[in-house]
């Protein structure tokens, strides 16, 4: 009987254990079904706002912000007070005394505690410090200007990062519809066939064109894993992780409407390049003003006040109030080299600076001629959609009903594919240019792909 209720007992067990593992297997791929159809897809909006985010250069870049920043207060306090204080305790071996006569009188304590608290002002100095101080203040703007432009070329890169795979993902569909087409005829030939209307070549030609455009599928496929996982790396993912992203209607700006030489003048003026070379000529200025203020001289106000503890002198303590001036005389010619050199380093930045004006407006020529082109393109080639697909409906008709060839069919398939293929081409070629020439003007994508 007890061995009965044992074995009872055990199936019990096992019963219940089963049913559990069961439970929780179903309740796992329930749990996977679920998180894949609510998988988030990955908008351009919100994959610029993660590689902004992510991107190290641009946290360096932020760091060197923070540096000059401290820079700048460094050059702040030239201009406010300074103020010091003193504080001893001195200990003499022999009493401080002096002679008068035959008589020695001490003049001070052995040991004595003694303070000073004193405050100086440059009053006047040429407008060298405030220079300075200029200075800095332009370096700053122009390390962020750097920031910004470093985020606007992580934000193009990954842009054009994007639209890649998207042309990818379009080139993949194009590919497999090339497939689903050529097997589909390939199912028209086996009836043929079998009814003896055709001969055994024209499977052949069926069965080889599968095996070349299976071929150009795979390759298909191998792109889009190589634009993903250049994707993945800019917004510092997985290389091989999963990504979905969601196709562009369009842009928010339209910079095919812009004149080529208001375009240049936008570039010119927007452009982060532009702008930290002429924050950069601007604290050189600066500079040079402070390094002429070294040829004058220099105000400055100064208070203090003493204490000396001395119990053989009259007052122990006293103000003082001086008002002073200092010039250097002589440095060796030091001050004349350095401003020669800062009227060198000035003209050399404003020969790089109309260089780099003059690539830019090649950059936007060139994007704006791209632009041109790929628009005229899309138009083409989207009437050679149209046609190439009613060209492969009437030569399936004709070869079903035995009056076309197996070869007429084959070579439409192809021209509706190359058709495809530069149709999808072109309107992303369409979108990278639109892109590229909207950083060229400096337009902030950010802004742009809201």
């Amino acid at each position: 009987m007890k061995d009965a209720c044992r074995r009872i007992k055990r199936v019990s067990m096992e019963v219940t254990g089963k049913t559990l593992f069961v439970v929780f297997m179903f309740f796992s791929l329930a749990m996977i079904s679920f998180s894949e159809a609510h998988a988030e897809i990955l908008t351009l909006p919100e994959g610029l706002r993660l590689a902004a985010e992510r991107s190290r250069i641009i946290k360096i870049a932020e760091s060197e912000e923070l540096i000059s920043e401290s820079d700048a207060m460094i050059a702040r306090s030239k201009m406010l007070p300074e103020i010091n204080a003193f504080l001893s305790q001195t200990s003499l071996a022999h009493q401080p005394a002096a002679v008068f006569g035959p008589q020695t009188v001490p003049v001070s304590e052995r040991n004595f505690l003694s303070y000073s608290l004193n405050i100086q002002q440059t009053l006047f100095d040429f407008k060298g410090n405030a220079s300075r101080y200029g200075a800095s203040k332009a370096i700053l703007n122009s390390k962020k200007l750097d920031t910004k432009r470093l985020r606007n070329l992580v934000a193009i890169d990954f842009v054009l990062a994007y639209l890649d795979l998207l042309e990818a993902e379009k080139m993949l569909a194009v590919a497999d519809k090339e497939v689903e087409r050529l097997e589909s005829h390939l199912h028209v030939a086996k009836s043929l066939y079998d009814e003896g209307v055709i001969t055994k070549n024209d499977l052949l030609q069926a069965e080889v064109k599968i095996s070349d455009a299976r071929q150009r599928l795979l390759t298909a496929k191998s792109l889009r894993k190589i634009n993903a996982s250049r994707l993945n790396n800019i917004l510092q993912r997985p290389l091989l992780a999963e990504i979905e992203i969601m196709d562009i209607n369009g842009l928010s700006a339209d910079i095919t409407d812009i004149d080529l030489e208001k375009a240049w003048e936008i570039a010119e003026k927007d452009r982060a390049e532009v702008q930290i070379v002429n924050e950069t000529l601007r604290s050189l200025d600066m500079e040079e003003t402070a390094k002429r203020s070294e040829y004058f001289p220099k105000l400055f106000l100064k208070g203090s006040y003493d204490y000396t503890e001395n119990r053989y002198q009259v007052h122990e303590g006293n103000w003082s109030l001086s008002l002073g001036m200092g010039i250097n005389l002589f440095r060796g010619g030091s001050t004349r080299g350095e401003i020669l050199k800062l009227e060198f380093q000035k003209e050399k930045l404003l020969e790089q600076k109309n260089k780099l004006i003059d690539e830019i407006k090649l950059e936007v020529e060139k994007y704006m001629l791209d632009i041109r082109t790929a628009r005229e393109r899309v138009a083409v080639t989207g009437n050679a959609v149209q046609q190439a697909e009613e060209n492969l409906r009437i030569n399936r008709i004709k070869y079903e009903e035995g009056v076309g060839t197996a070869t007429d069919v084959l070579d439409a398939v192809s021209l509706l594919t190359v058709a495809e293929t530069n149709y999808h081409r072109s309107i992303y070629d369409l979108r990278k240019a639109e892109a590229a020439a909207l950083y060229a003007t400096g337009k902030e994508l950010l802004e742009v792909y809201k």
